[in-house]
């Protein structure tokens, strides 16, 4: 803004110069005209110069004043020298301790060192425990499973009792209505009207390895037997989730909802049953739900349609798995049952409504000797689990007439 206003006021000084320099030339006095036209240009150079004298006061006064840091302060940048430090030291050593198990791990599987030179610890069962490994096998099953990935988790050993408020019973309802004031409010208090309890049931996963691959140094063999277990132990707790083997006795997984609908044929889904199955879930419920049902049930649904000739279920590879089904994503398991007579063939809500409890962390022991005919070994997973449901409320299933 100051170089505009200089440079406005030069150009009204040189006019000025101009007028009188053209009236001296031709030795005579000043126009009305022209003095008053000085006398503007007076007036315009004396505001001009202050309003140049105003930007130059606060110009100076900011520059008086103390200029904000925009480096950060020495203790400052010490103090975020030393939290990244410790941050990469913390990452560091979980790196180090992870390839340290490792090398334990692979050491003890290609019978390389013995057990008791080893420094991975021991469980209960004299199992060996390589703890990192054990995470990695876990994380892996929670991602080969998602089932059991979205279902609300408990590690603790023991039995685990979890109470159960049921919404639905009237006796048991929390009110809330007016009141006037100085009166009291009438008591409803809400009950825990059951329990669910998780003990836990041992399992064990065994998978065989070729001691051609284990005498093979090149080939990764830690992250071999982590695939392998991983594989195992998901399809297994996946089986038991949806289609308990021996529910009356063992893990109970979903054989223990009791919120759904009957289909009206042994034989067919109807669009209309769809419907139902989905809004027997309250909305509050809706937002995590999924559909789970079979391959060949998912093929059946592919070819129903709502009252407008619209197909239900819609492809869509932005969803989790791939399609969706009244806008909720649609998860496929060779271990639901399919569509025949009695048979529950669909699940769907949101999957915190089951509960899954771990006993203990997996505990993993190598087989030498057993298939030496083979020329294998085999490694055993050993894990102990249990499940029901927890909340009938966020869970409905479809069962065939």
């Amino acid at each position: 803004m100051s170089k505009i206003l200089e440079e406005k006021k030069n150009d009204l000084i040189t006019r000025a110069e101009e007028i009188l320099n053209t009236a001296k030339a031709e030795t005579r006095e000043l126009t009305d005209d022209e003095a008053m036209e000085l006398a503007e240009i007076r007036d315009d150079v004396k505001k001009i110069k202050e309003k140049l004298g105003i930007e130059e006061d606060m110009r100076q006064m900011l520059d008086a004043e103390p200029k904000p840091e925009t480096e950060p302060k020495q203790e400052d940048k010490e103090m975020n020298q030393n939290a990244c430090g410790e941050q990469e030291k913390r990452e560091l050593e979980q790196r180090a301790l992870e390839e340290s198990d490792r090398l334990a791990f692979e050491a003890y599987i290609r019978n390389t060192i013995n057990e008791r030179d080893t420094n991975l610890t021991k469980g209960d069962n004299g199992a060996v425990i390589p703890a990192t490994i054990a995470d990695k096998i876990i994380r892996k099953v929670y991602d080969i499973c998602p089932i059991l990935e979205r279902s609300s988790k408990y590690n603790v050993k023991g039995t685990l009792t979890i109470p159960y408020y049921d919404e639905a019973s009237p006796n048991d309802a929390i009110t809330v209505s007016f009141a006037s004031e100085f009166s009291s409010l009438a008591s409803h208090v809400g009950e825990f009207t059951s329990t669910v309890s998780l003990t836990g049931f041992l399992a064990g996963a065994l998978v065989k390895v070729s001691r051609s691959l284990i005498n093979n140094s090149q080939f990764n063999i830690v992250d071999h037997v982590i695939d392998l277990m991983s594989e195992h132990i998901a399809r297994f707790i996946e089986k038991e989730l949806l289609n308990p083997s021996d529910a009356s006795h063992k893990v109970k997984g979903m054989s223990a909802l009791t919120n759904g609908i009957t289909a009206q044929s042994a034989s067919a889904i109807t669009a209309d049953e769809v419907v139902k199955l989905h809004d027997s879930i309250k909305d509050r419920y809706q937002s995590n739900a999924i559909w789970i049902m079979s391959p060949a049930t998912r093929t059946a649904l592919r070819l129903l349609k709502d009252g407008m000739g619209r197909y239900l279920l819609q492809d869509d590879i932005s969803a989790p798995f791939g399609a969706t089904l009244l806008g909720k994503p649609v998860y496929v398991s060779d271990n639901m049952p399919e569509i025949a007579t009695g048979n529950t063939v669909i699940y769907y809500g949101d999957f915190k409504g089951l509960a899954t409890k771990f006993s203990e962390n997996i505990n993993i022991q190598v087989l030498r000797e057993r298939y030496a005919d083979e020329h294998a070994d085999g490694v055993i997973g050993w894990f102990e689990f249990d499940s029901t449901v927890e909340d009938n409320q966020k869970l409905a299933k479809l069962t065939m007439a």
